[in-house]
């Protein structure tokens, strides 16, 4: 939705093949179309600046917290020239899974909504599926001791901290922990602790006064408080600024805390679970991180194993993904080279890179018999190959020149696109922190993103 019915218009005529469409310029509109709809619509595009104060964000969050409210699987994409910092993160706090600045390329614009009813599919095809009944899947000795810990933690009292690799599942590890405890039917919520600001995670922690500091037109409770007695899961707790590291020990000490420009205190409930891939023990020794939290935090540690370290189930979680990911279409097979090769790669990325792989194969070859030349391609071994080959000589880059279709931008490109797309697995596509990882800002990362045509990972 978007206040400028030429805007509407010009987006109508370009998705309206590919999707249908209700078109609305107003949050009230929204809701009257909403009330009326016997079958209410999962994915939706949504504009910040709407009326009454087109100028202002705040009518479009309040928009993404009334769609969520009527649906949390909801998949909103923001489409706004309000493409802040502070706006993109607080939209995605909100529950948005992407937020697209304007004025946007078209077919960058139809690659993520596609994407998103990818994930739709999927997700729904996960649901109505008899494996996922459990998400621990595997029969691994890692991933018994996993869960026997999980079963032993899951209804004390105590901190957890989740240690792992990227990618490895710590927030799911998290989730089982809730599960599996008395809480389960309390809330479960999720912060990652890098994805903000100091000023902003402050906030969006403890709560704020109205008035607190510019912007904060109405109080608001934060997560220590909307957790309730359920579940807080703190993740890449590594990254929690030190100014805050002191108002989280206080609050695991003895649950007080203060909303932003208030002096009241206020008591949390809720059971704290942190997870990091960093080694918190080296950044205390390098003063990054408060000794004193650490051994707060760090009562009860579960390592989540790597996959390289889950001997067989690498195939099991293929199988699990590749029918999840069919998307009612014929699930992909691996030939046994394939499998091999499988069972044989170190998956740097872990679970989520395998998971990745299961999408790409799945959208490439349908119905079809992978095999292990086919499965190579998507495989980072073929990044890193690429890398060694360019360090260990000028044979390559001769042997380039020489051919008649050599345009160094587009060679600039492949590997820019290949840089970035590693950067964006490292750091869990976080953009702040592959930003930092490539040594550019975070604006021209965005831009670079677009320019490229990088499909972002926003589920």
């Amino acid at each position: 939705m978007d206040d400028d019915s030429i805007i509407v218009d010009a987006l109508s005529i370009v998705l309206e093949k590919d999707f249908d469409l209700i078109t609305a310029e107003s949050r009230q509109q929204v809701k009257a179309q909403l009330q009326d709809l016997s079958v209410k619509p999962s994915l939706a595009l949504v504009d910040l600046g709407l009326p009454p104060k087109p100028h202002s964000p705040e009518e479009g969050f309040k928009l993404i917290e009334e769609l969520m409210a009527v649906n949390d699987s909801f998949k909103i994409l923001v489409l706004s020239g309000q493409d802040e910092e502070v706006n993109i993160h607080h939209a995605l706090t909100l529950g948005a899974v992407d937020f697209i600045p304007k004025p946007c390329d078209m077919s960058l614009l139809k690659a993520r909504l596609g994407h998103q009813m990818m994930m739709l599919q999927a997700e729904s095809s996960e649901k109505e599926s008899p494996v996922s009944d459990t998400k621990l899947l595997g029969d691994s000795a890692a991933l018994k001791t996993l869960r026997d810990l999980i079963n032993q933690f899951a209804d004390t009292p105590f901190p957890v901290l989740v240690e792992g690799e990227s990618g490895t599942g710590k927030e799911l590890v998290a989730e089982e922990l809730h599960n599996s405890s008395s809480r389960k039917n309390a809330p479960f919520m999720t912060i990652n602790c890098a994805a903000f600001t100091p000023e902003l995670l402050e906030a969006q922690l403890f709560g704020h006064a109205k008035g607190a500091f510019t912007g904060a037109a109405s109080e608001r409770a934060g997560f220590f408080e909307d957790a309730g007695e359920g579940t807080l899961f703190l993740d890449e707790i590594g990254e929690l600024p030190l100014s805050l590291q002191s108002k989280l020990l206080r609050v695991l000490e003895n649950g007080e805390f203060y909303r932003i420009g208030e002096t009241k205190s206020r008591i949390s409930k809720a059971r704290i679970v942190a997870a990091t891939n960093r080694d918190l023990k080296e950044e205390v020794r390098s003063g990054g991180f408060r000794q004193d939290l650490y051994h707060r935090l760090c009562v009860l540690t579960i390592h989540v194993p790597a996959l390289r370290e889950r001997e067989q189930d690498v195939l099991n979680l293929m199988e699990y993904f590749r029918k999840m990911y069919a998307a009612g279409n014929p699930a992909v097979e691996l030939d046994e080279t394939a499998s091999e090769l499988l069972k044989k790669y170190s998956f740097p990325g872990n679970i989520r890179e395998l998971r990745n792989i299961a999408i790409r194969l799945s959208a490439k070859y349908s119905g079809k018999t992978i095999s292990a030349k086919s499965l190579k391609d998507e495989l980072e071994t073929d990044f890193n190959q690429n890398v060694d080959d360019l360090n260990n000589g000028d044979d390559l880059i001769a042997q380039g020149l020489d051919d008649k279709n050599f345009h160094l931008d587009e060679q600039i490109s492949v590997w820019e696109r290949k840089y970035i797309n590693h950067a964006l697995s490292k750091c869990n596509g976080n953009l702040s922190k592959a930003a930092r990882l490539l040594g550019i800002n975070r604006t021209t990362l965005y831009s670079r993103i677009q320019r490229l045509n990088i499909k972002l990972d926003t589920d």
